[in-house]
């Protein structure tokens, strides 16, 4: 055997052998994990007008339930990821909105975390309100490092969600602008779902400033969804990512 020849079979080895490793790779590419995934940040879209769609719902590329949430593409309503579906809602008028299931939908930015299996935990009595859900999250997650998805089922005594609708063709280069045409609506007494999502260290990128927690409450018609602005809590059962 030649030494052009023994070159040759010797990167086609090689080749081989690359991909078997790339594949092996992108067998496990879109493995569940809880470890939320994020997508651009709200301080871009905030500050820097960064408002177009940077990642599409039906190209997450997994088939393990998703959960997520985020603004719709220029600021024009809410999603909501529950087990998969995309939901969106959409300004109608002051007092209405409408909520439909859209996979193409895409966000400016976005959070969203690939959960198999939950595992429900008791929420004291004494946690009812944002602030208080805050405060027992984050005791409760101090042997846990990073940020993770929840979820809260039940009834809500009363609760206030936004839906963003920012006039088309506006510019946006401050929170104030972003939030021009933003519809709030009350519910009282109603089922709902909530997902959520804590973090000590994403502040201006998928929660507030001013906040660990980022919100998105559906009632159980799915009439009803948007970002959560506060709330009280009746008899409701926490879920967190089974570890």
């Amino acid at each position: 055997m030649n030494t052009m020849t023994s070159y040759t079979l010797a990167a086609v080895f090689f080749l081989v052998i690359l991909m078997g490793c790339k594949e092996k790779s992108e067998s496990f590419s879109h493995q569940a994990t809880s470890t939320p995934v994020v997508v651009g940040a709200m301080k871009d879209a905030m500050w820097k007008g960064e408002i177009s769609g940077k990642v599409r719902m039906d190209t997450l590329g997994s088939k393990a339930p998703l959960y997520g949430l985020g603004p719709v593409a220029f600021m024009r309503g809410e999603i909501m990821l529950l087990e998969g579906e995309a939901y969106v809602s959409e300004v109608t008028s002051d007092t209405s909105m409408r909520v439909s299931v859209i996979p193409e939908v895409t966000a400016p930015f976005f959070v969203y975390a690939e959960v198999s299996e939950w595992e429900p935990m008791a929420i004291p009595s004494e946690v009812q309100t944002m602030a208080t859900l805050e405060t027992f999250l984050q005791n409760a997650s101090e042997a846990n490092s990073g940020p993770f998805a929840f979820q809260i089922k039940g009834t809500v005594s009363e609760a206030t969600i936004h839906v963003q609708n920012l006039p088309p063709g506006t510019v946006v280069t401050s929170p104030q602008e972003a939030h021009q045409g933003q519809v709030s609506y009350s519910l009282q007494n109603e089922e709902v779902v909530i997902i959520g999502f804590f973090s000590t260290e994403h502040q201006g990128v998928f929660t507030h400033h001013d906040s660990f927690l980022h919100m998105h409450l559906m009632n159980n018609e799915r009439t009803k969804m948007g970002h959560l602005d506060a709330v009280r809590l009746g008899k409701a059962t926490l879920l967190l990512p089974m570890r």
